[in-house]
């Protein structure tokens, strides 16, 4: 192709020496395509924007600089090329294994760029009514692009003439050894594969652990590291090795919350004490945000030091820790007026002092002043 165009310069111009001229032309040439493809591509992107199509948007975007710079490297890597061949350089043959290379480290960079795009789209309700699990949708992601990193290097050191069968062959031996020197590093990699696989918590759960001291919104699951953010919003980081050793609890996960309370009111009030149990059980199976297929109780518990006991046992139809306080306040009030309609009153700690009539006697008998 190189010669033909060659000569057609030769008999356009009429000059004897035209490589500077070829060279001129070739950039040229590959800067105003790359320009085009760009201001193609802008226009592809706008049009894809308008749809909620997962994949067109990231195809486009992925395809948008892979394909510029693959315009740009092949048209300089020719203009080198011809260089190099009117000096009469060995690098000349470098020309073609270079372009196959750039083109796959481009194909390469197109995957990776679709892969992240595509993990973006599938995890956005915009694009999904039912989005995927984002903990799920960043595990296959990250496998798929270390896969196309790791078969592109391979196949450029293919074409440059190295075995890939040798550095196989040295990655399994030194692999042994990388392993033994590095193996907290496996075992926190195999904790992440754990967590992926059996999916105990995903990124935005709330978590905690009875055996430690970790409790705090899940961030971010790496290969390595989980990243939580406590309730103080410090950043707290977990290998994930320990996640294989721990149990961990997922309050995100629960179907209701409870309320679990117990209430104490007067001795005095012993004779209406079974009418509030009866009426506060009543208002608990009637009121519009507690769960009542759930399990309700309310039931006179104790004889305490100070006070008659009954608690309440019952489960709220939401799981949100701001709503589900706001209900229980509601129903503790609730119960506070019942208490007082029935002319009760909520127990405090009292002592009473019983003495006895014959005491009182003689204690009015002692002369004032006798001890």
């Amino acid at each position: 192709m190189l010669d033909t165009f060659e000569t057609w310069l030769v008999q356009a111009t009429g000059a004897s020496s035209i490589w500077w001229i070829e060279i001129f032309i070739i950039v040229f040439i590959s800067l105003l395509l790359g320009f085009l493809a760009g201001r193609v591509f802008a226009v592809l992107i706008r049009h894809a924007e308008e749809t909620r199509n997962v994949w067109d948007d990231a195809v486009v975007a992925a395809s948008r600089k892979p394909v510029v710079w693959l315009i740009w490297v092949i048209g300089i890597n020719f203009a080198a090329g011809v260089a190099a061949r009117m000096m009469e350089s060995p690098w000349h043959e470098l020309v073609g294994p270079i372009n196959r290379v750039a083109v796959l480290f481009l194909g390469g960079l197109f995957l990776v760029n679709l892969i992240k795009r595509a993990e973006q789209n599938l995890v956005n309700p915009a694009y999904l009514s039912d989005p995927y699990d984002a903990t799920t949708v960043r595990a296959v992601g990250k496998l798929a692009r270390i896969s196309v990193i790791i078969t592109a290097v391979l196949i450029a050191m293919q074409i440059f003439g190295y075995s890939i069968g040798g550095v196989l062959a040295f990655g399994g031996i030194g692999g042994i050894a990388v392993g033994f020197a590095a193996k907290d590093l496996l075992a926190n990699f195999f904790g992440g594969l754990t967590i992926y696989l059996d999916r105990p918590f995903s990124v935005g759960d709330w978590i905690r652990s009875p055996d430690q001291e970790i409790e705090g919104t899940v961030e971010d699951i790496g290969w390595r590291l989980t990243r939580i953010r406590t309730f103080d919003k410090r950043p707290l980081y977990i290998p994930n090795a320990i996640f294989t050793n721990i149990a961990v609890e997922n309050p995100s996960r629960m179907l209701n919350r409870r309320i679990y309370e117990t209430i104490g009111v007067r001795y005095d009030d012993l004779a209406v004490l079974n009418s509030i149990v009866d009426e506060v059980k009543t208002m608990l199976q009637n009121h519009a945000d507690i769960d009542a297929t759930q399990t309700l109780m309310v039931n006179f518990n104790q004889f305490a030091a100070s006070s008659l006991d009954f608690f309440i046992y019952t489960f709220t139809k939401t799981t949100n820790w701001v709503e589900f306080h706001k209900i229980k306040q509601d129903v503790l009030l609730k119960i506070a007026a019942i208490i007082e309609a029935q002319g009760a009153e909520v127990a405090f700690p009292t002592s009473t002092v019983h003495i006895a009539e014959n005491q009182l006697d003689a204690a009015a008998l002692v002369p004032s002043g006798v001890s």
